[in-house]
């Protein structure tokens, strides 16, 4: 190791290199370590706690957007659903599956989400996928207490907890067309699972951040004054016996300028002739020998005043035989580690001797030093010739050996390179004066050289190049990463700009969807206010056309002549009964529609209403054949109006005789099932198609075939029934076979719950 230094500073000593200048340097900047070291623990402190806090800020934003987009995406999924069901028709034999799974759009049922699909009365009817939240009623699932199954696509996306106790966000959408509804789930974990991957990624990168950081400070806290302390050994080796050793032609001085102390080594002390003394002695034992005709001190004193660290001067000394000896003194002036005084150090030769200085073995553990280090390494003279290289300098370009002995000629060297030099020259910014220059050279071959040239006191120059293709392949890398992450970037902002754009384009289509619900609303209420006032209106002589029909169908004043007016009188009578039905349905639809519609609550039977309905209709059923039957208990109490659940039974009882062929039967069944009272009235007439069960219980909705046809009616009877069972919190299911027959099933609750809109959600 002490070899190897003092071959380095041989080189940089013949180089006219200033090694002294780098030891300055270090000593110069050793008390601003020393605060730096001080200030380590706060600037890292502070500087962990601003990073701390913004990323616990950026944690916190970037969750509440992942939420938010996740809601988003459900809002447009069950949108896309709810239209692609709305052409689809689903009854009691649908496929509910199959067409819940053919309207999801693609990639539905990612990040664990779940769609369920519901009948008129709450019933999931279809779930995807199969095995997602389990549960049979759409309330028990969503919970009794929030408005989604109410508002539907007013409500938006709610935050909500599931049965299980996990917390979930859904959307509800109304279809129409079916009474259905469609409900997406999907889990805040899953929602969140992107977020919390990038924020295990995040904090992952902090604390490696904070661990090199760490390494940093401590590296800075305990190797700052191992630097002086090295430096300082450094500069106690060049007085060590082995730097003598190997440059035993040339004298070491270290001269104090501020104390006046000099330290000569020991081959100084043999150029003169006297003993060696490893102490420092005073300046005026060096003027004693000093020839009279040399101002060394004066020429000190110049470049101290003109602040010049490089020294080259010289001058005689008396030798012990009497004889002058000329030395020329070649050195700079730099800086104590300690106590920051001004010193001298120089190597002194002889000055007609100068280029043999050095014996054989000193100039090959010279060029042994040269050999071993990584750069490549040239040194030229004044005359352009070639004074020494190493084999890096000869394997970058291509020489063979013969070219490179000492004294070939530059141009000599270029000419004997088998490739070009230079195909790319780089200047490094800052780093050329006159006599120095740095740059990076692409070398043919592709492989990059850091090059620094500087001009030695002789007028020749020192060149050094470092291989630098690593780095060069890292910082292109590098730049190939950022402009991929730019073009991301860039691909990511018009993504998002085209969801805005989506996004906006929903909500005109939700405000456009808002006024036509509002128009069609108002145009209904105006068409319900028209008839009950036109039904009133018409009432009215409606009532004295009946009455003066029945005096005259009874004769009460006597023979009217001719039998035909008996008939006629008979005709006009069942006309206005059928009329005064039809107004009277008119109206009580018109009430329902309006709200206006009050039931009477109170205990009732169930059976006896039945039981009154059924011999209302009986002696119809009779003259056509029609078997009547009662099934179940003969008494059945709940809380209902009286009124409106006789209406419903009788409606419902004359349909199913009405459309039932003669000899063919209607059959009665009355049942309690889990909390609730069961009316089923089933029928062996002539059925209804699949496809045309959705229109009936709409408000003058008819079945047209050739057997409904021959019988009057005003399609009023199932809407008003079906309005009524749901006034009551109950609900109406028909369930037919076109030529097998038809059953319609009234489900009551025992305790009412009355609603106040159930066209709202039939509309």
């Amino acid at each position: 190791m002490l070899l190897a230094r003092a071959a380095r500073e041989a080189v940089f000593a013949i180089a006219g290199l200033k090694w002294q200048d780098l030891r300055e340097i270090a000593g110069r900047h050793l008390p601003r370590a020393d605060l730096l070291r001080r200030l380590v623990p706060i600037l890292l402190i502070a500087f962990a706690a601003v990073t701390f806090t913004g990323f616990v800020f950026q944690i916190v934003k970037d969750k509440r957007t992942a939420i938010d987009a996740g809601r988003h995406q459900l809002m447009l999924l069950a949108d896309v659903a709810a239209l692609n069901l709305k052409g689809q028709s689903l009854g009691a034999d649908s496929d509910w599956q199959s067409a819940l799974t053919a309207s999801l759009p693609k990639g539905a049922l990612r990040d664990g989400r779940t769609v369920l699909l519901a009948g008129p009365e709450g019933n999931i009817q279809a779930r995807a996928p199969i095995d997602g939240v389990q549960g049979t009623n759409l309330l028990t699932v969503l919970g009794p207490q929030q408005p989604l199954t109410i508002l539907g696509v007013d409500a938006g996306v709610l935050r909500l907890t599931l049965p299980d106790g996990s917390d979930a966000i859904a959307t509800v959408r109304d279809i129409p067309a079916n009474g259905a509804q469609l409900a997406f789930i999907q889990p805040v974990e899953a929602t969140l699972s992107k977020w919390r991957d990038d924020a295990i990624l995040e904090v992952t990168l902090l604390v490696c951040m904070g661990l090199v950081l760490a390494l940093l400070a401590g590296g800075l806290w305990y190797l700052a004054p191992a630097i002086g302390q090295e430096s300082k050994r450094e500069c106690d080796d060049i007085w060590s016996g082995e730097l003598t050793d190997a440059l035993p032609g040339c004298g070491l001085w270290r001269w104090n300028l501020a104390r006046g102390h000099v330290r000569w080594s020991t081959p100084m002390y043999r150029l003169l002739g006297l003993e060696p003394n490893d102490s420092a002695m005073p300046f005026r034992v060096v003027s004693q020998v000093l020839h009279p005709d040399d101002n060394l001190l004066g020429e000190i004193d110049r470049q101290l005043r003109e602040h010049t660290s490089g020294f080259d001067e010289c001058f005689r000394l008396r030798h012990k035989a009497g004889h002058w000896v000329r030395l020329r003194l070649r050195g700079h002036i730099t800086r104590s580690f300690d106590t920051r005084e001004p010193c001298l150090t120089g190597i002194a030769v002889l000055a007609d001797q100068e280029a043999a200085t050095g014996s054989p073995d000193a100039n090959a553990r010279l060029r042994d030093a040269v050999e071993t280090i990584s750069e490549a390494f040239v040194l030229w003279d004044n005359q352009n010739q070639l004074v020494m290289c190493n084999s890096k300098y000869q394997q970058f370009h291509g020489l063979p050996d013969e070219i490179v002995r000492p004294g070939s000629p530059y141009d000599e060297v270029i000419a004997a390179a088998t490739e070009p030099i230079v195909s790319k020259r780089v200047a490094v910014t800052g780093k050329e004066d006159d006599n120095s220059r740095t740059y990076e050279a692409q070398i043919e071959d592709g492989r990059w050289l850091h090059i620094n040239e500087r001009r030695t006191r002789d007028g020749g120059y020192v060149s050094v190049g470092t291989d630098i293709t690593v780095l060069k392949e890292s910082q292109q890398r590098l730049a190939e990463s950022e402009q991929q992450l730019k073009a991301s970037v860039a691909e990511l902002s018009l993504s998002r700009r085209e969801l805005e754009q989506q996004k906006q384009q929903l909500a005109d289509l939700a405000e456009k969807y808002a006024t036509e619900r509002n128009r069609a609303e108002a145009a209904n209420r105006a068409k319900s206010e028209f008839l009950a006032n036109i039904s009133h209106e018409l009432r009215t002589p409606l009532n004295a056309v009946i009455g003066f029909s029945e005096v005259m169908q009874q004769a009460l004043f006597g023979p009217l002549g001719h039998p035909k007016y008996q008939e006629y009188s008979r005709d006009i009578y069942a006309s206005g009964a059928y009329l005064l039905e039809v107004i009277n349905d008119i109206l009580d639809m018109s009430k329902i529609e309006a709200g206006r519609m009050s039931l009477d609550i109170g205990k009732v039977d169930v059976g006896d209403i039945v039981a009154d309905s059924m011999k209302v209709v009986s002696q119809t059923a009779a003259e056509r054949g029609i078997t009547l039957e009662r099934h179940g208990p003969a008494h059945l109490n709940l809380e209902a109006d009286r009124r409106a659940i006789k209406q419903v039974c009788l409606n419902l009882l004359s349909n199913a005789v009405k459309f039932t062929r003669d000899g063919g039967s209607v059959d009665v069944h009355l049942s309690r099932v889990r909390g609730q009272v069961k009316i089923a009235i089933k029928d062996s007439g002539i059925g209804i198609p699949e496809t045309d069960i959705a229109k009936l219980g709409r408000p003058f909705e008819q079945v047209e075939n050739q057997f409904s046809k021959s019988h009057q009616g005003s399609g009023l009877g199932l809407a008003i029934s079906r309005a009524l069972v749901e006034l009551h919190g109950g609900s109406l299911k028909i369930t037919s076979r076109e030529g097998q027959g038809t059953t319609v099933t009234c489900l009551l609750p025992l305790h009412a719950v009355v609603d106040e809109a159930p066209l709202a959600r039939s509309a």
